[in-house]
């Protein structure tokens, strides 16, 4: 209770536990509060009032009646006190602790450093010494390989030397063996050359002799077989019955031989007419005993197939489609009731579905298809006439009808009487007037060009039917591009079994705007443009085909196809150039090609042939200058139409070339010849 008599009072309570600071130093002696020179003891400045008072307030503190209560007051302030200084010593402990755990921890942290550093300076040591091994490694390997080098160098060096000595030791003794055969060939010869001198005579006596022993052997021979065959001959003639049996034997043998070989051919033409293909048709879907025997199961399915759409896979206008579509109706119902079937003409440019239809129209109305080209015509020569022959005697055995589709059809059905042809091409020419004369129910003729007007009257009178393939149309291309889009892109990125894959786009309108950009192109052309979005996105490094690909591949496509026109049209001018003087009127020649108009802008064949009477009268003094301008029509205007007004114009022309001048034998003279044959086709002059 020392607080209540005022003492350490200003100084903090030590608590328990805890060692009591020290007392502070005393004064130093002599110093003096004052300031003045007495020293003082440690009363001296003593104040008794506080004891004083305290010892009043414990009286009145004892007198008083809540002595008790301020004793128990007073009591728990202390133990307050003494619990915050409990708490306190706690707080102090809980710090030391902590001290000693974050010393703990530092410590723990350097002892970690101090392993990573070791462990880095131990994988340094150890990487720097293996790198060093392996430098030493290779040191070892460079001085081995090398002393192998130099040890394999002297190796090749003492087998060259080698070989070189074995080398002129082989040449020294060639040459001595050499000369020495030439010594042993000359004692040889001398000595054979002088006993063959010595010995002259009697080697010709052993000549003489042997020779007149094979005289005497080779009479005694003929005497005797001439008496033998002399004997036998006098027998035979004098013996009646042999000679009577011997000429019937003989009769009876040559009419043997000729009547199998006679037997032999016409079984050979037969079998070769209903079982053999001509050399002259490329492609057939008839069916022969070979092609059964090389593919049966081909065969088969040929047999089981039911017939196609005309129209199927073929992309046309809407007045061409129903145009062919009555074509292949009217065929099909003619071979089921076994009627005359109408030849056809399919002029147009190339690559526009010519031989596509031709296929489709044969397989819709259940006739086999037999394809020839007119360039395999003329390189035969004068066997063209047989195998014209054998082809429509091959298509008239046929019991389905036959569909006989002649590709390039101008390259041998010219004209004859203003152009320059073989002998051999022109016989042909007329053995095929010959055949296709007469409608027939047994073949159907379709012949396809690119150049209808070069075509002789006579081919132009035996068509039916003549159609115009023209170039496609908007919707046609569109069509065309989808098409082939599906078949060549679609088809083999969606099946999974090639390197094909295809970006994300909007297909359908990105063949939309193909379509619009290649304006012009056929649709053979259209087809290659698919086959090369295939190219590109085989020859890409991931397989995709992109927008951007298909893009290139138009634009380089489209400029080929511009090039290509540019080709032609400059081949158009360099003929127009070559051409003779052109009519009255006219400025210019129309191209070579035979789809330059429509056929609703073709012109009558009396507007054509017209100027050809007016000029009748002009050719006593002038040549057959004009004759040359009946072929080629006015500017603006394109030859007429094969089979329109076909007498008309058959008839004028007859009557023109009656009035050309002629030779002895009737035949048109060499100037007459040279001005009404049309120019070449590469554009020089004639």
């Amino acid at each position: 209770m020392s607080w209540l008599f005022g003492l350490n009072k200003g100084q903090p309570e030590v608590p328990p536990g805890l060692p009591v600071p020290p007392a502070p130093p005393a004064p130093p002696a002599g110093s003096s509060g004052g300031g003045g020179d007495k020293p003082k003891d440690k009363w001296s400045n003593f104040d008794p009032t506080g004891l004083e008072r305290a010892a009043q307030a414990a009286k009145d503190l004892d007198n008083s009646r809540h002595a008790k209560e301020a004793l128990d007051l007073s009591r728990m302030q202390e133990q307050s006190t003494q619990m915050e200084h409990q708490s306190k010593i706690k707080e102090y402990e809980a710090a030391v602790e902590q001290i000693k755990g974050d010393q703990i921890r530092v410590q723990a942290e350097e002892r970690r450093k101090t392993l990573n550093e070791e462990t880095k300076q131990h994988q340094a040591r150890a990487h720097f010494q293996d790198k060093l091994a392996r430098q030493r490694y290779e040191d070892q390997l460079r001085q081995q390989q090398t002393l192998n080098d130099e040890n394999l160098r002297k190796q090749e060096e003492s087998v060259q030397k080698q070989e070189a000595m074995r080398k002129s030791t082989i040449e020294h003794e060639m040459g001595l063996r050499h000369k020495n055969e030439l010594l042993r060939i000359q004692a040889e010869t001398k000595a054979r050359a002088q006993v063959e001198r010595e010995n002259a005579d009697i080697i010709r006596e052993q000549i003489r002799l042997k020779a007149a022993e094979h005289r005497q052997t080779v009479l005694e021979s003929i005497k005797t077989a001439g008496a033998v065959f002399g004997e036998g001959f006098r027998a035979f003639v004098s013996d009646w019955d042999k000679v009577t049996a011997t000429v019937a034997g003989l009769t009876l043998l040559a009419v043997g031989v000729y009547s199998a070989r006679s037997a032999t051919g016409v079984a050979g033409r037969y079998i070769e007419a209903r079982l053999g293909k001509p050399s002259l048709v490329r492609e057939t879907s008839r069916f022969t005993v070979a092609e059964a025997i090389k593919h049966p199961v081909k065969m088969a399915k040929r047999l089981k197939s039911k017939p196609q759409d005309a129209l199927e896979g073929v992309v046309l206008s809407p007045s061409l489609e129903e145009r062919v579509r009555d074509i292949a109706i009217a065929t099909r119902n003619t071979r089921q009731n076994h009627g005359l079937y109408r030849n056809i003409l399919m002029y147009g440019p190339p690559g526009t579905g010519k031989t596509l239809f031709a296929k489709k129209l044969a397989m819709h109305s259940g006739m086999d298809y037999a394809i020839m080209t007119g360039g395999d015509v003329a390189p035969m020569g004068r066997d063209g006439v047989t195998a014209i022959h054998k082809v429509f005697d091959w298509a008239g055995t046929s019991r389905r009808g036959l569909l006989l589709f002649v590709d390039e059809a101008d390259a041998f059905l010219r004209k004859r009487s203003t152009e320059k042809i073989s002998e051999d091409l022109r016989a042909t020419l007329n053995a095929f007037l010959y055949r296709t004369g007469e409608q027939s129910n047994k073949f159907m003729l379709v012949l396809a060009s690119n150049q209808p007007e070069q075509f002789d009257w006579a081919i132009n009178d035996r068509i039916d039917e003549m159609v115009n393939f023209a170039l496609p149309g908007p919707d046609e291309r569109e069509r065309l591009v989808r098409l082939y889009f599906d078949k060549y892109v679609l088809e083999p990125a969606t099946g999974g079994r090639q390197r094909m894959k295809l970006a994300q786009f909007d297909y359908g309108q990105k063949c939309s705007d193909i379509a619009k950009r290649i304006e012009g192109m056929s649709g053979r052309e259209i087809s290659k443009l698919g086959v090369a979005w295939q190219a590109a996105a085989y020859s890409s490094q991931d397989g995709v085909l992109t927008e951007a690909m298909i893009d290139a591949r138009v634009d380089e496509a489209f400029k080929q196809h511009l090039q290509k026109m540019d080709w032609l049209h400059g081949d158009e001018e360099a003929q127009t150039r070559t051409l003779t003087r052109p009519l009255a009127g006219a400025t210019a020649a129309v191209g070579q090609m035979g789809f330059t108009l429509p056929l609703s802008e073709a012109p009558e064949a009396q507007e054509v042939i017209a100027p050809v009477l007016e000029s009748s009268t002009k050719l006593e003094g002038e040549s057959l200058a004009p004759l040359s301008d009946i072929d080629q029509p006015a500017e603006g205007k394109s030859a007429p139409p094969a089979g329109q007004d076909c007498d008309d114009a058959v008839k004028a022309a007859t009557e023109a070339e009656s009035l050309a001048p002629t030779d002895s034998e009737g035949k048109v003279t060499e100037k007459q010849d040279k001005a009404a044959s049309p120019p070449p086709k590469d554009g020089t002059p004639v």
